[in-house]
Protein backbone atom coordinates (compact mmCIF):
# COMPACT_ATOMS: atom_id res chain seq x y z
CA UNK A 1 0.00 0.00 0.00
CA UNK A 2 1.90 3.28 -0.97
CA UNK A 3 0.31 5.20 1.60
CA UNK A 4 1.93 2.88 4.48
CA UNK A 5 4.64 2.66 2.66
CA UNK A 6 5.02 6.45 3.11
CA UNK A 7 3.86 6.76 6.90
CA UNK A 8 6.51 3.86 7.17
CA UNK A 9 9.20 5.78 5.33
CA UNK A 10 8.51 9.88 6.63
CA UNK A 11 8.07 7.68 10.24
CA UNK A 12 11.94 6.38 10.38
CA UNK A 13 12.91 8.88 8.45
CA UNK A 14 12.16 11.05 11.75
CA UNK A 15 13.64 8.52 14.20
CA UNK A 16 16.63 8.46 12.49
CA UNK A 17 17.05 12.34 12.55
CA UNK A 18 15.85 12.02 16.66
CA UNK A 19 18.77 9.97 17.04
CA UNK A 20 21.21 12.05 15.41
CA UNK A 21 19.95 15.36 16.93
CA UNK A 22 20.69 15.52 20.82
CA UNK A 23 18.79 19.10 21.05
CA UNK A 24 15.60 17.70 19.20
CA UNK A 25 16.05 13.99 20.74
CA UNK A 26 16.20 16.02 24.26
CA UNK A 27 13.13 18.20 23.37
CA UNK A 28 10.84 14.96 22.73
CA UNK A 29 12.29 12.62 25.54
CA UNK A 30 14.28 13.24 28.88
CA UNK A 31 13.57 17.27 28.90
CA UNK A 32 9.65 17.10 29.28
CA UNK A 33 10.56 13.45 31.78
CA UNK A 34 12.78 15.89 33.69
CA UNK A 35 9.84 18.25 34.11
CA UNK A 36 7.18 15.72 35.06
CA UNK A 37 9.55 14.42 38.11
CA UNK A 38 11.17 18.24 38.80
CA UNK A 39 7.18 18.85 39.74
CA UNK A 40 5.87 15.73 41.24
CA UNK A 41 8.93 16.10 43.43
CA UNK A 42 8.24 19.79 44.07
CA UNK A 43 4.40 19.02 45.30
CA UNK A 44 5.03 15.98 46.98
CA UNK A 45 4.04 17.78 50.45
CA UNK A 46 0.27 17.39 49.41
CA UNK A 47 -0.98 19.84 51.46
CA UNK A 48 1.07 22.75 53.23
CA UNK A 49 2.33 22.22 56.72
CA UNK A 50 3.41 24.64 59.27
CA UNK A 51 2.56 27.97 57.77
CA UNK A 52 3.82 30.38 60.03
CA UNK A 53 1.30 32.69 61.34
CA UNK A 54 1.88 35.63 64.57
CA UNK A 55 -0.82 35.75 67.20
CA UNK A 56 -1.39 39.07 69.30
CA UNK A 57 -2.54 38.12 72.12
CA UNK A 58 -3.90 41.21 74.20
CA UNK A 59 -5.66 39.50 76.49
CA UNK A 60 -3.26 37.80 78.12
CA UNK A 61 -6.15 35.47 79.68
CA UNK A 62 -6.91 31.42 80.25
CA UNK A 63 -9.46 31.47 77.12
CA UNK A 64 -6.23 33.23 74.94
CA UNK A 65 -3.74 30.85 75.99
CA UNK A 66 -5.77 28.08 74.91
CA UNK A 67 -6.33 29.36 71.46
CA UNK A 68 -3.08 29.37 70.92
CA UNK A 69 -2.62 25.82 71.87
CA UNK A 70 -5.53 25.10 69.48
CA UNK A 71 -3.31 27.29 66.93
CA UNK A 72 -0.62 24.95 67.50
CA UNK A 73 -1.51 22.01 67.27
CA UNK A 74 -3.04 22.13 63.75
CA UNK A 75 -0.51 21.06 61.59
CA UNK A 76 -1.01 23.01 58.82
CA UNK A 77 0.31 26.13 61.40
CA UNK A 78 2.79 27.37 63.22
CA UNK A 79 2.97 29.94 65.94
CA UNK A 80 6.27 31.50 64.61
CA UNK A 81 5.93 35.11 66.20
CA UNK A 82 4.27 36.14 69.70
CA UNK A 83 3.64 40.06 68.72
CA UNK A 84 3.64 42.72 71.44
CA UNK A 85 0.95 44.86 68.62
CA UNK A 86 -0.86 44.04 66.06
CA UNK A 87 1.43 46.93 64.29
CA UNK A 88 4.28 44.65 64.72
CA UNK A 89 2.65 41.48 63.40
CA UNK A 90 1.74 43.30 59.97
CA UNK A 91 5.19 44.60 59.69
CA UNK A 92 6.32 40.89 59.90
CA UNK A 93 3.61 40.41 57.06
CA UNK A 94 4.88 42.77 54.93
CA UNK A 95 8.34 41.13 55.72
CA UNK A 96 7.10 38.27 54.14
CA UNK A 97 7.86 36.09 57.35
CA UNK A 98 4.07 35.00 58.48
CA UNK A 99 1.17 34.65 56.19
CA UNK A 100 -1.19 35.76 58.67
CA UNK A 101 -2.00 37.38 62.36
CA UNK A 102 -4.47 36.25 64.79
CA UNK A 103 -5.31 38.95 66.79
CA UNK A 104 -7.29 38.19 70.40
CA UNK A 105 -8.15 41.96 71.69
CA UNK A 106 -7.88 42.20 75.45
CA UNK A 107 -11.29 41.75 77.52
CA UNK A 108 -12.13 39.09 74.98
CA UNK A 109 -12.69 36.64 77.81
CA UNK A 110 -14.39 39.17 80.20
CA UNK A 111 -17.17 39.33 77.61
CA UNK A 112 -17.32 35.94 77.17
CA UNK A 113 -18.04 35.45 81.15
CA UNK A 114 -20.11 37.84 81.04
CA UNK A 115 -22.46 35.91 78.53
CA UNK A 116 -21.29 37.59 76.13
CA UNK A 117 -19.44 37.11 72.69
CA UNK A 118 -15.72 37.46 72.07
CA UNK A 119 -13.99 38.49 68.98
CA UNK A 120 -11.21 37.24 67.65
CA UNK A 121 -9.59 38.37 64.32
CA UNK A 122 -7.71 36.95 61.45
CA UNK A 123 -5.79 38.80 59.02
CA UNK A 124 -4.26 36.66 56.23
CA UNK A 125 -2.27 37.72 53.33
CA UNK A 126 -3.94 37.05 49.85
CA UNK A 127 -1.14 37.88 47.83
CA UNK A 128 0.07 34.32 48.78
CA UNK A 129 -3.53 33.02 47.89
CA UNK A 130 -2.77 29.45 48.42
CA UNK A 131 -0.91 29.81 51.25
CA UNK A 132 -2.74 33.10 52.89
CA UNK A 133 -6.18 31.23 52.19
CA UNK A 134 -4.74 27.47 53.91
CA UNK A 135 -3.52 29.57 56.53
CA UNK A 136 -6.76 31.35 57.47
CA UNK A 137 -8.85 28.05 56.74
CA UNK A 138 -6.79 26.84 59.66
CA UNK A 139 -7.34 29.60 62.09
CA UNK A 140 -10.96 29.47 61.28
CA UNK A 141 -11.12 25.85 62.17
CA UNK A 142 -9.12 26.36 65.39
CA UNK A 143 -11.15 29.37 66.37
CA UNK A 144 -14.66 26.91 65.32
CA UNK A 145 -12.95 24.19 67.65
CA UNK A 146 -12.65 26.49 70.68
CA UNK A 147 -15.69 28.22 70.49
CA UNK A 148 -17.62 24.60 70.94
CA UNK A 149 -15.76 23.70 73.72
CA UNK A 150 -16.14 27.42 75.51
CA UNK A 151 -19.82 27.11 74.64
CA UNK A 152 -19.96 23.82 76.77
CA UNK A 153 -17.91 25.25 79.65
CA UNK A 154 -18.45 28.91 79.78
CA UNK A 155 -22.00 29.15 79.04
CA UNK A 156 -23.10 26.01 81.03
CA UNK A 157 -21.54 27.21 84.13
CA UNK A 158 -22.94 30.56 84.32
CA UNK A 159 -26.37 29.91 82.09
CA UNK A 160 -26.98 26.40 83.27
CA UNK A 161 -26.88 22.61 81.40
CA UNK A 162 -30.69 24.00 80.22
CA UNK A 163 -29.34 27.13 78.22
CA UNK A 164 -27.18 24.67 76.01
CA UNK A 165 -28.73 24.07 72.79
CA UNK A 166 -27.79 23.83 69.15
CA UNK A 167 -27.70 27.00 67.16
CA UNK A 168 -30.92 27.46 64.95
CA UNK A 169 -29.13 27.34 61.97
CA UNK A 170 -26.09 25.86 61.18
CA UNK A 171 -24.04 25.31 57.77
CA UNK A 172 -22.91 21.66 56.91
CA UNK A 173 -19.94 21.70 54.92
CA UNK A 174 -19.16 19.06 52.58
CA UNK A 175 -16.46 19.06 50.09
CA UNK A 176 -17.52 17.64 46.86
CA UNK A 177 -14.41 16.95 44.86
CA UNK A 178 -10.99 16.56 46.19
CA UNK A 179 -11.64 16.10 49.50
CA UNK A 180 -8.50 16.66 50.44
CA UNK A 181 -8.12 19.51 49.19
CA UNK A 182 -4.77 18.39 48.30
CA UNK A 183 -2.72 21.13 46.11
CA UNK A 184 -0.35 18.51 44.72
CA UNK A 185 -3.21 16.54 43.96
CA UNK A 186 -4.96 19.33 42.08
CA UNK A 187 -1.43 21.75 40.87
CA UNK A 188 -0.29 18.20 38.94
CA UNK A 189 -3.31 18.06 37.59
CA UNK A 190 -2.93 21.28 35.52
CA UNK A 191 0.79 21.59 35.16
CA UNK A 192 1.50 17.77 33.71
CA UNK A 193 -0.58 18.08 30.61
CA UNK A 194 0.72 21.95 30.61
CA UNK A 195 4.13 20.49 30.58
CA UNK A 196 3.26 17.88 28.08
CA UNK A 197 1.08 19.81 25.71
CA UNK A 198 3.60 23.05 25.12
CA UNK A 199 6.52 20.33 24.73
CA UNK A 200 4.80 18.56 21.87
CA UNK A 201 3.90 21.95 20.01
CA UNK A 202 7.40 23.23 19.93
CA UNK A 203 8.81 20.04 19.44
CA UNK A 204 5.98 19.63 16.15
CA UNK A 205 6.97 23.13 15.34
CA UNK A 206 10.52 22.35 15.03
CA UNK A 207 9.91 18.68 13.23
CA UNK A 208 7.70 20.60 10.52
CA UNK A 209 9.59 23.87 9.97
CA UNK A 210 12.72 22.29 9.78
CA UNK A 211 11.73 21.28 6.20
CA UNK A 212 11.36 24.29 5.04
CA UNK A 213 14.04 25.84 6.91
CA UNK A 214 17.21 23.92 5.67
CA UNK A 215 15.42 23.29 2.17
CA UNK A 216 14.81 19.44 2.38
CA UNK A 217 11.17 19.63 2.30
CA UNK A 218 11.44 18.17 -1.34
CA UNK A 219 13.71 15.44 -0.37
CA UNK A 220 11.56 14.68 2.40
CA UNK A 221 8.64 14.06 0.31
CA UNK A 222 9.96 12.37 -2.69
CA UNK A 223 11.16 9.69 0.24
CA UNK A 224 7.33 9.83 1.22
CA UNK A 225 6.24 8.90 -2.20
CA UNK A 226 4.74 12.76 -2.99
CA UNK A 227 1.99 11.57 -0.42
CA UNK A 228 1.72 14.96 1.74
CA UNK A 229 -1.10 13.76 4.40
CA UNK A 230 0.83 10.33 4.89
CA UNK A 231 4.26 11.89 5.09
CA UNK A 232 2.49 14.69 7.78
CA UNK A 233 1.25 12.00 9.75
CA UNK A 234 4.37 9.46 9.41
CA UNK A 235 6.36 12.50 10.50
CA UNK A 236 4.55 13.02 13.71
CA UNK A 237 3.77 9.66 14.59
CA UNK A 238 7.47 9.36 16.60
CA UNK A 239 6.30 12.29 18.82
CA UNK A 240 2.70 11.51 19.33
CA UNK A 241 3.55 7.97 20.41
CA UNK A 242 6.50 9.36 23.16
CA UNK A 243 4.15 12.08 24.67
CA UNK A 244 1.32 9.59 24.80
CA UNK A 245 3.37 7.00 27.21
CA UNK A 246 3.85 10.34 29.48
CA UNK A 247 0.75 11.53 29.47
CA UNK A 248 -0.49 7.76 30.29
CA UNK A 249 2.60 7.68 33.04
CA UNK A 250 0.96 11.25 34.64
CA UNK A 251 -2.48 9.99 34.80
CA UNK A 252 -1.50 7.01 36.76
CA UNK A 253 0.67 9.35 38.86
CA UNK A 254 -2.40 11.74 39.48
CA UNK A 255 -4.38 8.65 40.19
CA UNK A 256 -1.97 6.88 42.52
CA UNK A 257 -2.09 10.62 44.99
CA UNK A 258 -6.07 10.42 44.66
CA UNK A 259 -5.43 7.13 46.51
CA UNK A 260 -9.01 5.47 44.81
CA UNK A 261 -9.30 3.16 41.83
CA UNK A 262 -10.36 5.11 38.71
CA UNK A 263 -12.96 2.89 36.15
CA UNK A 264 -11.51 1.45 32.89
CA UNK A 265 -14.14 3.21 31.12
CA UNK A 266 -12.46 6.68 32.66
CA UNK A 267 -9.84 6.10 32.08
CA UNK A 268 -10.48 5.50 28.34
CA UNK A 269 -11.58 8.62 28.06
CA UNK A 270 -8.96 10.14 29.64
CA UNK A 271 -6.16 8.31 27.55
CA UNK A 272 -8.45 9.20 24.18
CA UNK A 273 -8.80 13.16 25.50
CA UNK A 274 -5.13 13.24 25.98
CA UNK A 275 -4.34 11.50 22.58
CA UNK A 276 -6.73 14.36 20.80
CA UNK A 277 -5.03 16.60 22.61
CA UNK A 278 -1.78 16.03 21.45
CA UNK A 279 -3.12 15.73 17.64
CA UNK A 280 -4.82 18.65 17.98
CA UNK A 281 -1.43 20.75 19.20
CA UNK A 282 0.63 18.67 16.47
CA UNK A 283 -2.38 19.94 13.92
CA UNK A 284 -1.96 23.73 14.98
CA UNK A 285 1.78 23.35 15.33
CA UNK A 286 1.60 22.67 11.50
CA UNK A 287 -0.60 25.59 10.78
CA UNK A 288 1.86 27.97 12.46
CA UNK A 289 4.22 26.58 10.46
CA UNK A 290 2.77 26.73 7.14
CA UNK A 291 0.69 30.52 7.77
CA UNK A 292 4.75 31.66 8.96
CA UNK A 293 6.69 29.92 6.47
CA UNK A 294 9.33 30.69 9.01
CA UNK A 295 10.56 28.24 11.89
CA UNK A 296 11.52 30.67 14.39
CA UNK A 297 8.49 32.98 13.74
CA UNK A 298 6.34 29.69 14.40
CA UNK A 299 8.25 28.89 17.06
CA UNK A 300 7.27 32.85 18.75
CA UNK A 301 3.88 32.03 18.18
CA UNK A 302 3.76 28.21 19.80
CA UNK A 303 5.30 29.37 22.89
CA UNK A 304 2.63 32.50 22.75
CA UNK A 305 -0.47 30.28 22.02
CA UNK A 306 0.11 27.32 23.71
CA UNK A 307 2.22 28.93 26.72
CA UNK A 308 -0.62 31.04 28.14
CA UNK A 309 -2.91 27.57 28.19
CA UNK A 310 -2.80 27.25 31.80
CA UNK A 311 -3.61 30.98 33.01
CA UNK A 312 -6.75 31.36 30.51
CA UNK A 313 -7.91 27.82 31.10
CA UNK A 314 -10.39 28.86 33.65
CA UNK A 315 -9.20 25.95 35.94
CA UNK A 316 -6.96 29.01 37.79
CA UNK A 317 -9.12 32.05 37.90
CA UNK A 318 -13.12 31.27 36.99
CA UNK A 319 -13.85 32.81 33.61
CA UNK A 320 -17.30 34.39 34.47
CA UNK A 321 -17.59 37.94 34.54
CA UNK A 322 -13.78 37.86 32.43
CA UNK A 323 -13.46 40.37 29.75
CA UNK A 324 -15.00 38.83 26.60
CA UNK A 325 -10.99 38.21 25.09
CA UNK A 326 -10.24 36.00 28.21
CA UNK A 327 -13.42 33.85 27.21
CA UNK A 328 -12.79 33.82 23.77
CA UNK A 329 -9.01 33.01 24.04
CA UNK A 330 -9.98 29.96 26.88
CA UNK A 331 -12.28 28.83 24.14
CA UNK A 332 -9.51 28.97 21.35
CA UNK A 333 -7.07 26.62 23.26
CA UNK A 334 -7.45 22.71 23.33
CA UNK A 335 -5.49 22.32 26.81
CA UNK A 336 -9.12 24.21 28.00
CA UNK A 337 -11.55 21.27 25.88
CA UNK A 338 -8.94 18.81 27.82
CA UNK A 339 -8.92 19.88 31.22
CA UNK A 340 -12.62 20.01 31.40
CA UNK A 341 -12.54 16.31 30.51
CA UNK A 342 -10.07 15.36 32.59
CA UNK A 343 -11.71 17.20 35.59
CA UNK A 344 -15.41 15.56 34.88
CA UNK A 345 -13.24 11.27 34.91
CA UNK A 346 -10.70 12.34 37.24
CA UNK A 347 -12.27 14.15 40.05
CA UNK A 348 -16.27 14.14 39.26
CA UNK A 349 -17.16 10.55 37.63
CA UNK A 350 -19.82 12.76 34.92
CA UNK A 351 -21.36 10.46 32.50
CA UNK A 352 -20.17 9.83 29.45
CA UNK A 353 -22.54 12.08 28.07
CA UNK A 354 -21.55 15.22 29.84
CA UNK A 355 -17.77 14.54 28.50
CA UNK A 356 -18.68 14.06 24.86
CA UNK A 357 -18.86 18.14 24.43
CA UNK A 358 -14.89 18.17 25.55
CA UNK A 359 -13.91 15.45 23.17
CA UNK A 360 -15.40 16.93 20.37
CA UNK A 361 -14.10 19.98 20.62
CA UNK A 362 -11.03 18.46 21.11
CA UNK A 363 -11.44 16.65 17.89
CA UNK A 364 -12.88 19.76 15.90
CA UNK A 365 -9.43 21.19 16.44
CA UNK A 366 -8.04 18.31 15.04
CA UNK A 367 -9.57 18.25 11.80
CA UNK A 368 -9.93 22.15 11.38
CA UNK A 369 -6.28 23.05 12.13
CA UNK A 370 -5.31 19.82 10.42
CA UNK A 371 -6.77 20.28 7.36
CA UNK A 372 -5.78 24.23 6.50
CA UNK A 373 -2.31 23.25 8.11
CA UNK A 374 -1.80 20.39 5.07
CA UNK A 375 -3.40 22.34 2.38
CA UNK A 376 -1.42 25.28 3.13
CA UNK A 377 2.18 23.51 4.26
CA UNK A 378 1.49 21.70 0.78
CA UNK A 379 1.27 24.95 -1.40
CA UNK A 380 4.67 26.04 0.89
CA UNK A 381 6.54 22.89 -0.02
CA UNK A 382 6.05 23.86 -3.83
CA UNK A 383 7.25 27.20 -3.22
CA UNK A 384 10.83 27.61 -3.67
CA UNK A 385 10.47 31.02 -1.86
CA UNK A 386 9.10 29.07 0.98
CA UNK A 387 12.15 27.28 1.44
CA UNK A 388 15.80 28.32 3.86
CA UNK A 389 13.84 31.16 6.13
CA UNK A 390 15.89 31.13 9.10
Amino acid sequence: MPSLQAFLSSARRECRYLLGSPSDLALATWIPCLLLLLMAWLFSGGLPRELPIAVVDLDRSTTSRQLVRQLEASPGLKVSEQARSLSQALALARELKIYAVVHIPAGTEAAIQRGGSGSVFSYYNASYQVAGQAAARDIDSAVQALAIELTATEVGMIRGPGALRAAPVAVQLSVLFNPSRSYEHFLLGLIFPAILHLAMCVAMVGAFGRELRDATVRPWLREAHDRLLPALLGKMTPYFVLFSLYGVASLLWLVLIRGTAMAADEMALLVLGQALMYLAYAALALLFVALTRNMVTALSVAGLYAGTSMAFSGATFPLQGAPWFTRVWSELLPYTAYLKLQGQQLEMGSALTVSLWPLATLLLFVLLAGVVGAVLYGRASRDPSAWGLR
